[in-house]
C-alpha cells in the first residue's frame, strides 16, 4: 500500500486527540505501519518551539506565533512526515496546516494572504490525503477545557482563549471544508466517544481500501 497523511484538526476540547490514539490503536491491530504525530511538536526542534511557545509568560505578537508554527511545521514536512510517507507508512497528525489558516489566520487576525504565503514555504506544497475536522459548539468545548483545566496543575497560553477567538476558529474550518470537500470531512464530535470512533474509522477505511 502506498503511503497516506491523514490530519485531524478541531478546536481545543474536540476529543480529536483521543480519537486519533484509538484509530491508531485500530490500525496498528490490522497490521498496518502507522505513524502518530502532532503540531506544533512533532520533532525534537519541534518539542522545544512547542514548549517555549505556550509557556511563555510574555505577550507573543500574531506574526511571531504564526512563523514558530511555520519553522516547527518545515523540519515537521522535512524530517518526520515527507520520509514516513516515502517509505509506505501512514502518518497520523494532530493538526497540520488547516490548524494555522484556522488559529493564525482567522483566530489572530493575520492576513489571509500572509498566512496561506507561510502555509505554503513550510509545507512545500504537501497537503492531507485526508483531513478529519471534530467539530463541537464551543461553550461545550470550553466546557471540557475547564474540566480538564481542574484536573492539571499545569496551563499554557491556549488554555486562555475566548469563546469568540474560538468562534472565529470555527468558522475558519468550515470555510475549508467548504473550500476543499474532497479532502475534509467534518465529524460531529459530540455525540459518545465510540460512536464518533466508528464514523471515523469508516472515514479512513474509505480511504485505505483505494490501495487494496
Amino acid at each position: 500500500m502506498k503511503g497516506k497523511f491523514i490530519t485531524f484538526e478541531g478546536i481545543d476540547g474536540s476529543g480529536k486527540s483521543t480519537q486519533l490514539r484509538m484509530l491508531a490503536d485500530v490500525l496498528r491491530a490490522r497490521g498496518l505501519d502507522i505513524i502518530t504525530t502532532r503540531e506544533p511538536g512533532g520533532t525534537t526542534l519541534g518539542r522545544h518551539l512547542r514548549e517555549a511557545f505556550l509557556e511563555t509568560k510574555e505577550t507573543v505578537a500574531p506574526m511571531a506565533e504564526l512563523l514558530a508554527f511555520a519553522a516547527d511545521r518545515a523540519q515537521h514536512v522535512e524530517f518526520l512526515i515527507k520520509p514516513s510517507i516515502a517509505g509506505g507508512k501512514i502518518v497520523i497528525s494532530d493538526r497540520y496546516a488547516d490548524a494555522t489558516f484556522a488559529y493564525q489566520g482567522a483566530g489572530r487576525e493575520n492576513s489571509a494572504e500572509q498566512v496561506n504565503q507561510v502555509i505554503a514555504l513550510a509545507t512545500g506544497g504537501l497537503k492531507p490525503d485526508l483531513t478529519l475536522f471534530f467539530d463541537i459548539p464551543v461553550e461545550i468545548a470550553i466546557s471540557r477545557m475547564s474540566v480538564r483545566d481542574e484536573s492539571q496543575a499545569k496551563k499554557n497560553r491556549m488554555d486562555e482563549e475566548t469563546a469568540e477567538f474560538y468562534s472565529r476558529v470555527r468558522e475558519a474550518y468550515f470555510e475549508i471544508a467548504h473550500r476543499e470537500p474532497e479532502r475534509f470531512r467534518i465529524v460531529d464530535a459530540s455525540g459518545s466517544v465510540e460512536d464518533i470512533h466508528i464514523s471515523v474509522v469508516g472515514l479512513v477505511d474509505g480511504l485505505i481500501n483505494l490501495d487494496v
